[in-house]
């Protein structure tokens, strides 16, 4: 058995009170012990700010021209807007899918709430909540022990997979789409907006196909609920499958586009 290395920025985390977001990012850290900080999130309120911004900076500063022109001194323009869109994805969407597939969970991805952690390259190597609160189902087993003050103690409850699914859909959505508009204009356009979100696609896939068998977890129920993620980014028009997929799913755009006013209150809270 692989043991868990001694992550020196893990070990430093200060944690108050412990929180369902706390429970399963330490599951997630243990999906990949040779490197603890791959998947889950930090409370950055348990960790030191050096080395830290926040996400919604990246559209207000030159942090994002700066990483793409350090990857274009190694690499040819293309494949440097390809890593860091890569890198985005995965820190936006890549760490909470896992999430969902394993436990039918996830943190908030708004652009608001979202810090990264940036190693002495300047590059993106571990991501922060600012609020830890958890969506989950009415089946989480938090609830088996509640006291009926979910929202004080970090959950908030979904009534259904699919609310959760098409939540998750929705802000990683509204996050990464600026995202990808502020990479495309850094980058001079080298790679169309379009393959960014294709590459998001890819790893939804690649999470709900490669996390269950490292937690020796349930395949079925997380390509289904990486699939849900996936139906609900195509029903808003995303082409995380390619075209044909994308007009099949605006088939169901109009279901998806109704269960928003619920998930957008709960995401107020």
């Amino acid at each position: 058995m692989t043991t868990l290395i001694d992550d020196p920025l893990i070990a430093a985390m200060a944690i108050d009170r412990r929180l369902p977001l706390h429970e399963s990012s330490q599951r997630l850290r243990e999906l990949y012990p040779q490197c603890p900080r791959v998947y889950g999130v930090a409370v950055l309120a348990d960790v030191s700010v050096r080395r830290w911004w926040p996400l919604e900076s990246a559209l207000s500063t030159d942090r994002l021209q700066t990483m793409f022109d350090a990857a274009a001194a190694d690499m040819d323009r293309r494949s440097s807007a390809r890593q860091l869109a890569a890198t985005l994805v995965h820190t936006v969407i890549g760490r909470v899918v896992a999430l969902v597939v394993l436990e039918a969970r996830a943190w908030d991805t708004g652009l608001e709430n979202l810090w990264v952690h940036v190693d002495s390259d300047g590059v993106i190597d571990w991501a922060g909540v600012v609020d830890p609160t958890v969506r989950v189902l009415p089946e989480d087993s938090y609830f088996a022990d509640d006291d009926g003050d979910c929202v004080l103690d970090g959950v908030v409850r979904l009534p259904s997979e699919a609310a959760l699914t098409t939540w998750v859909a929705h802000r990683c959505h509204r996050t990464l789409e600026p995202l990808f508009a502020q990479l495309h204009a850094v980058s001079g356009g080298a790679i169309p907006v379009a393959a960014m979100w294709h590459i998001a696609g890819s790893m939804v896939v690649a999470a709900a196909t490669q996390v269950p068998q490292l937690a020796g977890a349930d395949e079925l129920a997380a390509m289904r609920r990486g699939q849900a993620v996936l139906d609900a980014m195509v029903g808003f028009g995303l082409p995380v499958r390619g075209p044909l997929a994308a007009r099949r799913g605006r088939r169901t755009s109009c279901e998806i586009r109704a269960a928003l006013p619920m998930l957008l209150a709960s995401s107020d809270r």
